[in-house]
């Protein structure tokens, strides 16, 4: 351990949506951190992920004494302890509205999450999908605009859900990947907001050191061409 405030553990930036998420929850909290990769399908992953989560998964936050090892959970933590960063939006419905939505990033879209494995280091031609993964992809457009109808703009300037980028973009990041690497058909405000989320410079920093890890796994690298 350094001098730095909290140590986040993470897995592959190539292939983890759950540790971009809380990646980008420490970066959006504007603290100095320690960054600890494990890589997955290791022969000694389970026993290195142990030595700081007791799930067994990733991400992981250490705060100290604390140890915060979901996603969602480290985005309230982290919200919570720096009340001033821009976790959550500061207007009350709107931020019960992003916290809906992540929550339903959290807990759904399992079709989607299974026809498009994430690979930010690869473009690859889109999988023939299943009914439910269409209607996730449908469903998560809709969530998108609703956001920038009701939100963007009230409550700030800029091309994310809620104005400024916020945990509700971080949450839904790899999932903006994961149409970028298949290039999925949207729609032309989907198309913007997931250019916008690309140049975003915490994502973008995030997909670059994706981009010089040196660990594969050959069930998420089928044909394709490398991301340029």
């Amino acid at each position: 351990m350094t001098d730095r405030s909290v140590t986040i553990v993470i897995a592959n930036k190539a292939y983890s949506s759950w540790s971009m998420r809380g990646w980008l929850a420490v970066r959006l909290a504007d603290i100095p951190f320690e960054e600890i990769v494990i890589p997955l399908r290791e022969t000694n992953t389970r026993t290195e992920i142990l030595k700081y989560s007791p799930s067994a998964k990733l991400p992981a936050l250490i705060d100290g004494k604390v140890t915060v090892w979901e996603s969602l959970a480290i985005v309230e933590y982290l919200a919570e302890k720096h009340p001033h960063a821009p976790l959550w939006p500061k207007d009350p419905a709107a931020r019960a509205h992003a916290r809906s939505i992540s929550s339903e990033m959290h807990g759904g879209f399992i079709p989607m999450r299974r026809g498009l494995p994430m690979n930010v280091r690869r473009k690859l031609p889109q999988p023939d999908l299943n009914d439910a993964a269409k209607g996730d992809i449908n469903r998560i457009q809709a969530i998108w605009r609703d956001c920038h109808r009701r939100f963007n703009g009230t409550m700030g300037t800029g091309p994310f859900l809620f104005g400024g980028f916020s945990a509700a973009d971080a949450m839904f990041a790899p999932v903006v990947t994961r149409f970028d690497t298949y290039g999925v058909p949207l729609e032309d405000h989907a198309a913007a907001y997931v250019a916008a989320v690309l140049k975003q410079p915490f994502v973008a920093e995030w997909i670059a050191a994706a981009g010089r890890e040196p660990w594969i796994i050959p069930e998420f690298e089928p044909e394709g061409k490398d991301a340029g």
